[in-house]
């Protein structure tokens, strides 16, 4: 009996032992995807944000619980339509398909874009757009929302997708007039508080 206890604590040791290395390899992704999210202000010729306007972006710790495998439904039948972007224009996406996911075992979906202007454009026609806003809007977070970007090569074979609201980001109008910025769907309000990926723009708002 205690040699079968022994061994029993030997592999719950072991196995927390590997889920802390993963855990820290992923906060270190994490560390290094919001360095470059930043550096990318400084490199966008239209970037509303400066050297030192970067270090008033605030971000909620990295959380792995908000980082999970999502199912993807393709919706190929979906019609072209205009959204509506903060600045009063609009821009043509087509619906791409239904992410589906659980948080706190209750099920969970949302809708993937992909814009059309984009699609043309040889750099981007694999781009799909993930706006959301969620319960932290106005309080924690940006009060309009805020996006996840994918590729069609982040959906695996077998129709899932790594959804990480850690990499959550503000659109450029939470920095700045001026900028089009799509308005999360009301299919893509969620019910609840992300609690995760960027915050609230510490710094005042250009105009």
């Amino acid at each position: 009996m205690l040699l079968r206890f022994c061994f029993l604590l030997c592999l719950f040791m072991a196995g927390s032992l590997r889920a802390q290395q993963a855990d820290s390899v992923y906060l270190a992704e994490i560390v290094r995807h919001r360095e470059h999210y930043k550096q990318e202000f400084l490199t966008e010729e239209r970037s509303p944000l400066t050297a030192r306007d970067t270090a008033l972006l605030d971000f909620f710790p990295p959380e792995p619980a908000w980082h999970f495998p999502a199912r993807v439904e393709r919706t190929p039948d979906a019609q072209p339509f205009e959204m509506p972007t903060y600045s009063g224009r609009t821009k043509p996406f087509v619906r791409y398909g239904i992410v589906h996911f659980q948080v706190a075992g209750k099920p969970c979906r949302l809708a993937l874009y992909q814009n059309l202007n984009l699609a043309q454009q040889e750099a981007y026609k694999d781009y799909l757009f993930l706006p959301f806003k969620d319960h932290s809007n106005g309080d924690a977070t940006y009060g309009g929302g805020r996006y996840l970007d994918f590729r069609l090569g982040d959906i695996a074979a077998n129709g899932t997708l790594l959804l990480d609201f850690n990499k959550a980001y503000n659109p450029w109008c939470a920095y700045s007039d001026g900028y089009n910025c799509p308005i999360p769907p009301a299919e893509n309000h969620l019910q609840f508080a992300v609690e995760a990926g960027e915050k609230q723009y510490k710094g005042e708002k250009k105009h």
